[in-house]
């Protein structure tokens, strides 16, 4: 029996680390929605913190002035999650990032201060958790998720981050999506590359950028 044969023969349990505001988050996001539909595979959605990995970890090293404005924005879209999470329990942040990251990267809404109360109408919340976005009170929470991830992969990648039968990895980062069996073919090699000890990195360049179609 392969690797991808035994991984087939159950529903497999997939950790995904996502911070809301990242476009490749989001694109492998939706590619692992995909892998859904093809092979026994099911989404388990977590969160981390891009400003947290960025601005206290790796203390604002290496990076413009421009993307450490965008840093100090960006807790608050996660800490609605994280106040959602905590509120109905970590099965909505899977309707909830969907619901936010359509407006943000589909519709291209990033300065649009609706999104939040619109993502949280659409995923059956209350519009009282949107107050979470300028509160500390769920950074703990989401510190602790982060951990769960960066605590593993390290700290020179970002997100994404999955893992993959108790492998953490960084990735896969991709534009745009691949769809129906071309989703299913790339988790297969991912599986296989995630069984196989000592594995470390595969790398190229990106000279696109993210594409949502």
């Amino acid at each position: 029996m392969t690797i991808t044969e035994e991984i087939r023969g159950d529903e497999v349990q997939v950790p995904f680390w996502f911070d809301p505001l990242c476009p490749w988050a989001w694109i492998t996001s939706r590619w692992l929605l995909e892998v859904e539909q093809v092979r026994p595979v099911r989404a388990d959605w977590r969160i981390m913190s891009l400003a947290y990995l960025n601005l206290d970890q790796r203390e604002g090293k290496g990076i413009s002035e421009d993307y450490r404005e965008l840093m100090n924005t960006a807790w608050g879209s996660v800490r609605v999650c994280a106040a959602a999470a905590e509120h109905a329990g970590r099965p909505v942040l899977g309707p909830l990032y969907t619901a936010i990251g359509t407006r943000l990267h589909n519709q291209r809404r990033r300065e649009d201060p609706t999104v939040i109360t619109e993502a949280l109408a659409e995923a059956g919340l209350p519009a009282s958790l949107a107050a979470a976005a300028s509160s500390t009170e769920f950074d703990q929470r989401i510190k602790d998720s982060h951990h769960e991830a960066f605590d593993e992969v390290g700290l020179d990648v970002g997100t994404p981050v999955l893992r993959i039968a108790g492998t953490t990895l960084f990735g896969p980062v991709i534009t745009p999506a691949p769809r129906g069996e071309a989703a299913g073919q790339l988790w297969d090699g991912l599986a296989l590359v995630a069984a196989t000890d000592g594995f470390f990195e595969l790398k190229r360049s990106r000279n696109v950028k993210p594409s949502f179609d």
